[in-house]
């Protein structure tokens, strides 16, 4: 049996992005130090690069799909004009405490620190769990990467192509 490609599961704020509160306007979208760089070494590397972010924003009727979604395009967008390749992105955008209705969920399997978002990108993706690993900065990022029987790895800012670096021995 062939095995999976390996991934880098990456929380999107506070990892490559800058935590600015829901961030969701392309004025809002600041990169955190080296995140391209991170990104690239992780491409170089051979992992497959998958955005795994709760985005509870949608739930509390801060901005709805559409922006999420074109929010996470832009960002796409701008890490691939430096060469650094985000291979998919998987948002969960159900809170227990919304505003939202349709997105009012008490405990959405998608929302870390449950694993579904991992676990849809594995089979998705053709992905190998046991050679992936998971960088986020709360600690619901690290249980998800947990229960998804992936490696956990919690980055608490500064370069985050550093933080790369020393993971992967560089």
């Amino acid at each position: 049996m062939t095995l999976g490609r390996p991934a880098a599961f990456l929380d999107r704020d506070g990892v490559i992005i800058e935590d600015v509160g829901y961030p969701h306007r392309p004025d809002q979208l600041h990169l955190m130090p080296g995140a391209e760089v991170a990104v690239r070494r992780l491409n170089a590397a051979g992992f497959v690069c998958v955005i795994v972010t709760n985005q509870s924003g949608v739930a509390r009727g801060l901005f709805d799909l559409d922006q999420m979604q074109a929010f996470n395009d832009l960002l796409v967008q701008t890490l691939a004009e430096d060469g650094a390749r985000i291979d998919a992105v998987y948002a969960c955008p159900y809170h227990a405490q919304g505003s939202v209705q349709a997105f009012v969920h008490p405990d959405h399997p998608d929302r870390k620190p449950n694993p579904g978002m991992i676990l849809k990108a594995v089979v998705e993706h053709g992905l190998d769990p046991d050679r992936s690993l998971m960088i986020g900065d709360q600690p619901s990022d690290m249980e998800a990467a947990r229960r998804a029987g992936v490696l956990g790895f919690r980055f608490d800012g500064g370069d985050l192509d550093r933080f790369v670096a020393d993971l992967l021995g560089d």
